[in-house]
């Protein structure tokens, strides 16, 4: 099952590159970055432009 893609769709790649659950992905990423641990929305954009674009 592919599932669906929102933004960028770095947390449905994840979510089937890591076998994770989609909702807990989206969570974790949301909690970084309101807490602001690790710089989250930095590494959202490098994982959108390291993510092969023919994958989900």
């Amino acid at each position: 099952m592919i599932p669906e893609k929102k933004i960028l769709g770095v947390c449905a790649w994840l979510s089937v590159k890591f076998d994770i659950d989609l909702s807990t992905l989206r969570l974790l990423f949301v909690a970084a970055a309101i807490l602001g641990l690790g710089s989250p929305i930095v590494i959202y954009l490098i994982l959108a432009i390291v993510k092969p674009q023919n994958g989900i």
